[in-house]
């Protein structure tokens, strides 16, 4: 039997992908435009605590697009903060977001080194 955690999943994650394609298809904004676009409302959901909301609900489908990248951003901001105080505004989110930055630069790395690059 399938789990209603992975329903929801799905529902979620699928959801944030119709919006891109939507945005994609019926706009002239670039893929570019709309991954910052999905950052930075992630980051104004996450700070307005709209998208910890959605989390609960949606689990890795709202943690793992972008837009629960910027959430993730927020959160740490919002964590620092409470931590040590208005500092916590440039550390909070370089903080949360290292390991996943770190990962896609990693992860880019080897890609490109068992691949063979080339500019368009």
């Amino acid at each position: 039997m399938i789990d209603l955690e992975f329903i929801k999943a799905f529902l979620v994650g699928g959801s944030i992908c119709v919006i891109g394609q939507v945005l994609i298809d019926r706009t002239k904004l670039t893929a570019a435009r709309i991954l910052v676009l999905f950052v930075i409302l992630g980051c104004l959901l996450g700070g307005l605590g709209i998208y910890e909301k959605i989390v609960e609900f949606g689990g890795a489908g709202a943690t793992v697009p972008l837009p629960g990248f910027g959430y993730i951003l927020a959160k740490g901001v919002k964590e620092e903060i409470d931590k040590v105080g208005a500092f916590g505004i440039m550390t909070g989110g370089f903080k949360a977001g290292a390991a996943g930055i770190a990962a896609a630069m990693i992860f880019s790395f080897l890609t490109a080194m068992v691949t063979n690059p080339k500019e368009k």
